[in-house]
C-alpha cells in the first residue's frame, strides 16, 4: 500500500450547512462565471463512489456549467495517483491528503491546499461491543489489524495520548472486516466511513473510534493546486471550487440524494445503494462541521493549519503553513 486511501477499497468490494454557509455560498455563487467555457479535469483520489458524491452533484445540476466550466472527474486509483496529473496540468485541481501533499513538496512540487472537504480525518480504530477500545489508552494489550505502511498513523495517535506502542500487536491484515470478525484481532485501523459500514451492513454494529477526536489532526480529502495554476488560471480555480461549495451545499442538505446519484452516474461501478446511502449519511460530520457552517464549505483556520503542521511533523513530515492558500475560499466565501 503506497497511500492510505489506497487501503480504501470500494464499499461494495469492502471499501470504501448551516445557515451561516447556505448564505455565504448564495451570494459567491450568483456571481458570473467565465467567459467562454473552458475544459478542465478534477482529478479524484480514488475510485467513484459518494466520497466524491458534492462533485457529482455539481456537475449533474449544472454549476460548473453556469460558471463556464466543463469539468472532467478523473477517478484515482492505486495505480492513478493524484499529484502527477496536477503537476503536469493535466488537471487543474486534485484531491488529496495533506501528509501526500507535504510529501510531494519536500520533493519539489509546487503544490497549495487552497480547501479542506473533510474537516475531520476519517481514519479510525473499530472493535466490537464485546471488547471495545473506546479510547487510545484501550489498544493497550489489544491486537490491532493493519497494513504496516499505516505504522506512522499509529504511532502518531499513540504519541498524541501517551499510549505505549509496545503494549500493541500489530497484526498485518487485508483491509477487511473478516479478521476482527474471526477474532484475529481485537480491532482494526481503517477509514470510519468503509469497514465499519460494511460491517453495518450485516447488522454488525461496530464500535468506531475516530482518531480525529483524540488529536490526529490531518487534513484529509484536500483540493490541491499549483503555484501557476494559482498565479495563471485563477479564474477556472475559481469557478470549479463554486461549482464544488455548490454540490457539497447540496450534498449537506440531502446526503441519500447524493448516494442515488452516484449510483445512477457510475452503473458499472458495482455500487450497491444501501451501502453508498450509509456511506453518504456518515461522511456528513466528517465534512461539515461549526466551521463550515460560520464560514462555508471547505474552510481552514491558522489554528487549524497549525494542529496540522503538529500532526505531519509526527508522520515525518515538514512543512509550514505556506502550504494552505486560502484566497480562492476567501473570494468565494467572503474573508
Amino acid at each position: 500500500m503506497k497511500r492510505h486511501r489506497t487501503i480504501i477499497p470500494d464499499l461494495t468490494r469492502r471499501r470504501l450547512l448551516g445557515a451561516g454557509a447556505a448564505t455565504l455560498g448564495l451570494a459567491g455563487l450568483a456571481r458570473p462565471g467565465l467567459a467562454q467555457t473552458q475544459d478542465v479535469a478534477l482529478q479524484l483520489s480514488w475510485l467513484h463512489s459518494v466520497q466524491f458524491g458534492g462533485s457529482y452533484i455539481a456537475q449533474d445540476r449544472g454549476y460548473w456549467a453556469e460558471q463556464g466550466l466543463d469539468v472532467a472527474l478523473l477517478p484515482g486509483g492505486p495505480n492513478a495517483p493524484v499529484e502527477p496529473p496536477v503537476v503536469a496540468g493535466t488537471a487543474l485541481v486534485g484531491i488529496s491528503a495533506a501528509d501526500y501533499t507535504a510529501a510531494a513538496v519536500e520533493q519539489g512540487a509546487p503544490f497549495r491546499i487552497i480547501g479542506v472537504a473533510m474537516q475531520k480525518n476519517p481514519f479510525a480504530i473499530a472493535s466490537l461491543p464485546a471488547n471495545p477500545v473506546e479510547v487510545p489508552k484501550d489498544l493497550e494489550g489489544k491486537r490491532i489489524g493493519m497494513a504496516l505502511a499505516n505504522m506512522p498513523v499509529l504511532e502518531a495517535l499513540c504519541t498524541l495520548n501517551d499510549v505505549a506502542l509496545s503494549e500493541i500487536e500489530v497484526v498485518p491484515t487485508q483491509y477487511d472486516a473478516a479478521p476482527l470478525l474471526a477474532g484475529q484481532v481485537d480491532c482494526l485501523l481503517c477509514w470510519a466511513t468503509d469497514l465499519p459500514v460494511a460491517m453495518a451492513m450485516e447488522d454488525i454494529e461496530a464500535v468506531t473510534m475516530l482518531m480525529a477526536d483524540h488529536g490526529y489532526a490531518l487534513h484529509s480529502q484536500t483540493y490541491i493546486a499549483t503555484e501557476e495554476s494559482l498565479a495563471e488560471r485563477r479564474d477556472e480555480l475559481v469557478a470549479l471550487m463554486r461549482g464544488e461549495v455548490a454540490g457539497w451545499t447540496d450534498y449537506a442538505e440531502d446526503p441519500d440524494a447524493a448516494a442515488r446519484l452516484t449510483v445512477r452516474m457510475f452503473p458499472d461501478a458495482g455500487l450497491d445503494l444501501a451501502t453508498q446511502v450509509m456511506q453518504a449519511e456518515r461522511q456528513v460530520p466528517l465534512m461539515f462541521s461549526s466551521l463550515t457552517d460560520e464560514h462555508g464549505f471547505g474552510w481552514f483556520t491558522p489554528d487549524t493549519v497549525a494542529a496540522n503542521i503538529e500532526t505531519l511533523a509526527l508522520l515525518g513530515r515538514y512543512v509550514g503553513p505556506e502550504l494552505w492558500d486560502r484566497s480562492i475560499l476567501e473570494e468565494l466565501h467572503g474573508a
